[in-house]
């Protein structure tokens, strides 16, 4: 027994600073062990009662944490060792000063992310625009968040974009949204008829909301053309692409029904003799 004792308190060199002993290893394996099912356990608990939104975040805010619990082992383990730490830091100065500036928007994104998480700015399912880009969230991260678009493609947005651009988030108030079609038409259209017609279309439309009801707005006279805004809400802002498409078909169809002119710009050339 004395001299199994003997052997695991035996110290090894790697060099002449580096140490290490059986016991120190069966420590440190340990010490990792307790770590992870400590994690494990604090991260069931406190997602127990969340629901499914807010697990996600919690998870990747846990993410983070875990990292750092782990680099804090990290450092205890080579301190273990026998690795003088503040050695290793003061000769990696300049390196680790690269390697930060390197990361630096790394830890923007990761930074980011987690004030995303916790001031909820934007959810699971809202839709956003940003950059001129549109999608609807599909899943937040710590670094990034991706979003599908309206044909299909999925956009990663690296999470610092949040700090650096505009964020329009069109559900923020709800899933109702308001959306508009322009029409120029002829100067000398019965202005009156073409009301009609447009707030007739959005009456009659299956996908625009009646209330609160549509509007026409006589927006200018135009160089070429009396220009009209038809301004709608509707309820699936993913869709309104494809509203506005019909609404347009439907404009169209109308106003050649009624012999309604929708002009293109001309320009009048005088040739002098």
């Amino acid at each position: 027994m004395k001299k199994f004792i003997e052997f695991i308190n035996k110290e090894f060199f790697i060099t002449d600073s580096i140490k290490f002993s059986i016991v120190t290893i069966l420590i440190v394996t340990l010490i990792f062990l307790i770590t992870y099912f400590s994690l494990k356990l604090v991260k069931k608990i406190a997602t127990k009662k969340l629901d499914e939104e807010r697990k996600l975040k919690f998870k990747s805010v846990f993410s983070f944490f875990n990292y750092f619990v782990y680099l804090v082992v990290i450092l205890i383990t080579f301190q273990n060792f026998g690795i003088n730490l503040t050695g290793i830091f003061a000769a990696s100065a300049a390196l680790f000063i690269g390697i930060g500036l390197a990361l630096q928007t790394y830890f923007q994104d990761i930074i980011s992310g987690i004030l995303i998480l916790a001031d909820q700015t934007v959810h699971v399912g809202d839709i956003i625009e940003i950059d001129g880009k549109v999608g609807r969230v599909e899943n937040i991260k710590i670094r990034t968040t991706r979003a599908v678009t309206f044909d299909n493609k999925v956009l990663i947005i690296p999470n610092h974009k949040y700090l650096t651009s505009t964020l329009f988030n069109w559900t923020e108030n709800g899933t109702v949204l308001r959306g508009s079609v322009s029409v120029g038409v002829s100067y000398g259209s019965d202005v009156e008829l073409v009301k009609k017609i447009l707030l007739d279309i959005a009456d009659t439309h299956s996908r625009l909301m009646k209330n609160p009801s549509p509007r026409v707005i006589f927006k200018n006279f135009g160089d070429s053309s009396l220009d009209f805004q038809l301004i709608f809400t509707y309820n699936n802002g993913f869709r309104v692409n494809l509203i506005e498409s019909d609404i347009r078909f439907l404009i169209h169809k109308s106003f050649k029904e009624h012999n309604i002119e929708i002009p293109f710009p001309q320009r009048v050339v005088h040739l002098e003799k």
